[in-house]
């Protein structure tokens, strides 16, 4: 059976090598923690900003397109009236 003695030498052997394994376990939840605050304070911010300038992007691409087919009915109109004009300036004279 063990003694006293034989128990405290064990949790001294134990204690030296839990030790470290737990000084390296904080260390990690640290460093975790780190990362966490980056993302949250930094990384997602910085992802909402860029989705904000898409959407921008998207919205001025979209009135871009809409004014290029506002022009491509004027100039439609514009070819149309043009023949018009000559057809009846042939009939005038």
């Amino acid at each position: 059976m063990l003694e006293q003695k034989d128990l405290e030498m064990i949790a001294e052997i134990v204690n030296k090598i839990v030790e470290p394994i737990r000084k390296d376990v904080e260390s990690v939840k640290n460093d975790v923690e780190q990362v966490k605050m980056t993302l949250e304070n930094e990384t997602n911010r910085n992802i909402q900003i860029i989705a904000e300038g898409h959407s921008d992007l998207t919205r001025k691409l979209n009135e871009a397109l809409k004014l290029k087919e506002d022009d491509e009915m004027i100039r439609t109109r514009l070819n149309r009236l043009e023949s018009e004009l000559e057809i009846l300036k042939k009939k005038i004279g």
